[in-house]
């Protein structure tokens, strides 16, 4: 396997949280799918977990080349979770730019401080 791109991404908790306080419902909805808002919404803090998925989204962005924009949303890009490490899920534009990269798997680490969240993205090639 040979390493087809790379992205990451630091996203202030606190100003995640800010947009949180803000906007609610409205935020949730328009980056994020029901499974991860129902996932950061089961934690004790949500918002890190929420930071943490929203620099997830902006790497895998970056690492598809076209941050956001020519068709990729943020909802088609989604952060999994099923006993493992989390894991990129690519729907709609998202899916379609992977596809091109001839891209076959891709690799997510998502880690949080106090006050930042960070997320590596890596795209797997044959």
């Amino acid at each position: 396997m040979n390493i087809v791109a790379i992205g990451l991404d630091a996203t202030d908790i606190s100003r995640v949280e800010q947009t949180i306080q803000r906007f609610g419902e409205r935020f949730y909805r328009r980056v994020f799918t029901e499974g991860e808002i129902a996932y950061c919404l089961r934690r004790r803090n949500p918002a890190p977990h929420f930071a943490g998925r929203f620099a997830a989204k902006e790497a895998a962005m970056k690492a598809l080349g076209t941050g956001h924009s020519r068709g990729v949303l943020w909802r088609d890009i989604e952060v999994v979770r099923s006993g493992g490490p989390p894991q990129l899920q690519f729907h709609g534009a998202a899916a379609t730019w992977f596809e091109g990269l001839h891209a076959r798997s891709s690799l997510l680490t998502i880690t949080h401080s106090e006050t930042l969240a960070i997320a590596q993205v890596v795209f797997l090639g044959a």
